[in-house]
C-alpha cells in the first residue's frame, strides 16, 4: 500500500466511524484498529485527530471554492458564473456527501486555529457568490430589488440542505438535481430582460430550464 493510499484510508475509516458514534466516540487506537495500519502509520500522515478532523472539512470547502474561482474566472455573463457554482457546488454533496455530513455533525469540535480556516474559506466563497449576483444586478440581468448578502444567503442554505436528503441511489442524478435548484434560482433571479436577451437566453433554455 503506497503512503497515499494508506492517507485516504485512514480518511475512509475516520469517516465511517465519525458518521456512527460521533467524533468523541472515536479514538485514534480504533481508527487504527479498523483501518488495519499501525499508530505510526496514522502519525505519519495526521498529527492528531483533530487534524484529521480538519482535513474531512477542508477536502469539501476547497473543492467548492476553487470551483467557484474557476466559475469567476472562465465565464463571461453573471448568469453563466452562477449557474457554474450551484452546479459544483450540488455536485459536491454526491462527491463528498460522508465529508459534509460529518461537518455538520462534529464542527463544533474542530479546534480554534482549524476553525478559523475553515471560516476563511467559507467567507471567501460566499465573498464570489455575492460578487456574482452584484454583477448581475449592475449588467441587469438579476433584479435589482433582491438584497444580495439575502439572496446569496439563501443560495447557499437552500443547496445546503441537499445533505440530508440526497440519495445517490435514487431516481435522480446529482446532474438532474443541479439543473431543478439552477431553474429554481435563475426563474427567481433573471429580470424579464434578461430572459428575453439573445445572449442569455439560448444558454438558459439549453442548459436549465424546464418550461
Amino acid at each position: 500500500m503506497t503512503e497515499k493510499q494508506l492517507k485516504q484510508r485512514i480518511i475512509d475509516t475516520a469517516l465511517n466511524l465519525f458518521e456512527k458514534y460521533g467524533y468523541h466516540g472515536v479514538t485514534v487506537d480504533r481508527i487504527v484498529a479498523e483501518c488495519n495500519t499501525s499508530k505510526g502509520g496514522f502519525y505519519h500522515n495526521f498529527k492528531s485527530k483533530d487534524e484529521l478532523l480538519y482535513h474531512i472539512h477542508d477536502v469539501f470547502i476547497t473543492y467548492v471554492l476553487n470551483k467557484a474561482q474557476e466559475a469567476y474566472a472562465t465565464y463571461e455573463t453573471p448568469t453563466e458564473r452562477l449557474c457554474a457554482i450551484i452546479q459544483s457546488f450540488v455536485k459536491a454533496f454526491d462527491l463528498y456527501k460522508p465529508h459534509i455530513t460529518v461537518f455538520y455533525q462534529e464542527s463544533t469540535y474542530l479546534k480554534p486555529e482549524y476553525s478559523k480556516k475553515i471560516n476563511e474559506k467559507r467567507e471567501q466563497y460566499k465573498q464570489i457568490l455575492f460578487q456574482v449576483i452584484r454583477d448581475g444586478i449592475e449588467a441587469g440581468e438579476f433584479r435589482p430589488e433582491l438584497p444580495v448578502e439575502i439572496t446569496g444567503m439563501s443560495i447557499i442554505g437552500m443547496v445546503n440542505w441537499t445533505y440530508k436528503w440526497f440519495n445517490p441511489n435514487g431516481p435522480m442524478t446529482i446532474e438532474e438535481i443541479a439543473k431543478i435548484f439552477t431553474d429554481l434560482i435563475l426563474h427567481s433571479l433573471l429580470t424579464d430582460q434578461a430572459k428575453l436577451n439573445d445572449k442569455i437566453t439560448p444558454f438558459f433554455l439549453s442548459h436549465f430550464s424546464h418550461s
